[in-house]
């Protein structure tokens, strides 16, 4: 199984985390079911860009993302050349490094 590295990030990992996933699960439901609240507003359809993550390790591995998923992410923000929305994006066998940007373009996070 692969392994997902978070980078640290103040809101939603803030000591990093590491956790191995099943090959084919997308990185929002990886990330989710290990306790890092990526937002998701769209109901992880591809529809908006608050799971847009940076792939900083291993992005040559991931499927190669749709038009709708280069569309969206032109609205991102913060987006670099391996920026991918983290529900279209399926961990395969390759480890990855991911980092979750600072900010998104939802105006109203939900609290827990």
């Amino acid at each position: 199984m692969p392994k997902i590295e978070v980078n640290a990030n103040p809101d939603y990992a803030p000591e990093g985390a590491s956790f191995e996933v099943q090959s084919g699960k997308s990185l929002c439901d990886a990330l989710l079911e290990h306790g890092i609240e990526i937002e998701h507003a769209c109901g992880k359809v591809g529809a908006c860009t608050t799971c847009h993550v940076i792939v900083r390790a291993g992005a040559s591995s991931l499927p190669v993302a749709t038009d709708k998923e280069e569309d969206m992410l032109d609205r991102a923000w913060g987006l670099e050349p391996t920026s991918r929305l983290s529900c279209q994006a399926a961990a395969r066998t390759t480890d990855l490094v991911i980092e979750i940007p600072r900010y998104s373009i939802n105006h109203a996070k939900e609290l827990p």
